[in-house]
């Protein structure tokens, strides 16, 4: 088992080692960690937990012409590669391919511990102190303002109209930071969220206020 998680380790160090620092090795470290303390509350499969958080951003849309089967399709021939078992494989590729922000705007039929637990984990990398960091850096990525009082947030019905969006990155807070604490599945990943959102208020709180010169 160490075996293998070390080979996809060091697989995914290498294949994001120029990515964009909010979706880096350091984001899927964090995740992993997380992932793995979740686990010890939640009981799930723990080869699936760690490979589906160690993988899940190997190739993510954002960075591949929204190519949504690319990063499934490599963790599956990844696994292949070192010989895991077919069952696990499926299940990896299943989160994988169901776990994203984005995909909760579609009704899926897949679910299982496993991927409640990692996406509860890369969903707390989304917020708090570190949320708030990858979501500046992201817009920087992007070239996007930082605020603008006369663009409001939207209300994003559909995948694509979130997918598509280019409002300011204080935006990003309403159409999805802050909706993450009531999106956890996990009782351990609702009381780590609990703390991370109040921070986002009051990091909020504060911006407002240097905005307006106070």
């Amino acid at each position: 088992m160490q075996s293998s998680i070390q080979k996809t380790i060091d697989f995914v160090k290498e294949t994001l080692a120029h990515a964009e620092a909010g979706h880096d090795w350091f984001h899927i470290e964090r995740v992993f960690k997380t992932a793995q303390n979740i686990n010890q509350k939640e009981n799930g499969n723990e080869l699936v937990v760690a490979f589906a958080a160690l993988l899940h951003d190997i190739a993510d849309p954002k960075f591949n012409n929204g190519d949504e089967t690319l990063g499934p399709n490599m963790a599956a021939a990844f696994l292949q590669s070192i010989s895991i078992d077919e069952e696990i494989i499926n299940h990896v590729k299943l989160i994988i391919q169901n776990m994203s922000f984005k995909n909760s705007f579609e009704q899926s039929s897949f679910t299982s511990k496993e991927m409640q637990i990692v996406q509860d984990a890369d969903r707390l990398d989304a917020i708090g102190a570190i949320g708030i960091a990858r979501a500046f850096t992201y817009g920087g990525f992007k070239n996007r303002v930082l605020y603008d009082p006369a663009i409001q947030p939207q209300q994003h019905l559909d995948k694509e109209s979130y997918k598509n969006t280019t409002a300011p990155t204080i935006n990003h807070f309403y159409e999805k930071l802050l909706l993450l604490k009531d999106m956890m599945n996990t009782e351990a990943g609702k009381a780590i969220a609990e703390e991370r959102h109040k921070f986002m208020e009051l990091y909020l709180t504060h911006f407002y206020r240097e905005w307006e010169g106070n």
